[in-house]
């Protein structure tokens, strides 16, 4: 039988790269059973196989490289125990963190393919359910840049920049919507979800009925909309029930062409 391997053959026989085994070798992880002095060429022999193979176990928990020095340094089955229950808790940390992204990412995308499939420019009536946002009450011109507010909105409540993407809306006072065209918000909110881990105050947009229309184009193209919402709701027979939403579900964060904006009006109403 063989008594010792060489660097290329080790590597052959555990399917492992080169540069790792000589990686493990300077940081005292797995050293081979003799070095040539002259050639300074590394030899293992069998003795280093049981090693090896707990090591790339080891590496299929996410284990670091650390902890498995700390064990090789004191094979215990007790440390081994504990070193085990440390990384389970730290992949379940991780798969709950997983799970939470996955989720907000699939929240983008509903979203996202709800602003590319919608109908466009059709005034319907829905049914919302309350939705949590954190709220920022202040008057803003409607050309103005919404990124300072944003900012602003982030310092004030403690928010975190990637709850924003998509997530971003204003209000619309009902003075303000009775004007021939409205030039300002009356606040800018975003809204909060489960996996958020939001601390702050909340405020709430109230259940209840909207007219609601999607529209290609930006905040500052929504003054034919809300008139169309205007007439939709008095030939309905239903009046203002509070202020306006403005939601951009495809900005500048999704694509630079302007034309592929959407955003939608949401009105509240109730019967008159």
């Amino acid at each position: 039988m063989k008594e010792l391997f060489t660097i290329g053959e080790m590597a052959e026989l555990f399917q492992i790269n080169i540069r790792t085994l000589r990686y493990y070798d300077d940081i005292g992880l797995l050293c081979p059973e003799t070095v040539n002095p002259e050639t300074g060429y590394r030899y293992y022999s069998t003795k280093q196989f049981e090693r090896l193979n707990t090591i790339k176990y080891l590496r299929t928990l996410n284990m670091p490289l650390e902890k498995m020095k700390q064990f090789f340094q004191n094979r215990d089955a007790r440390v081994m125990e504990q070193i085990l229950e440390d990384q389970l808790l730290a992949t379940r940390d991780q798969l709950a963190q997983l799970q939470n992204m996955e989720r907000k990412l699939t929240r983008r995308l509903e979203q996202l393919r709800y602003a590319l499939n919608a109908p466009m420019e059709e005034v319907r009536l829905v049914r919302l359910p309350q939705r949590p946002v954190a709220f920022l009450r202040r008057q803003i011109a409607q050309g103005e840049n919404l990124e300072y507010p944003i900012r602003e909105l982030e310092r004030m409540n403690d928010l975190k920049p990637v709850m924003f993407l998509g997530k971003v809306g204003v209000t619309v006072d009902l003075e303000e919507l009775r004007r021939e065209r409205p030039t300002r918000f009356s606040g800018i909110f975003v809204f909060l979800e489960e996996e958020d881990n939001y601390q702050g105050g909340a405020q709430q947009l109230s259940e209840g009925d909207y007219l609601t229309v999607l529209y290609s184009g930006t905040h500052q193209e929504s003054a034919p909309y809300y008139r169309r919402l205007f007439a939709d709701m008095e030939e309905r027979g239903l009046v203002p029930a509070g202020d306006a939403v403005e939601i951009t579900w495809i900005d500048s964060g999704f694509t630079q062409d302007v034309s592929q904006y959407v955003t939608e009006l949401q009105l509240p109403v109730r019967e008159g």
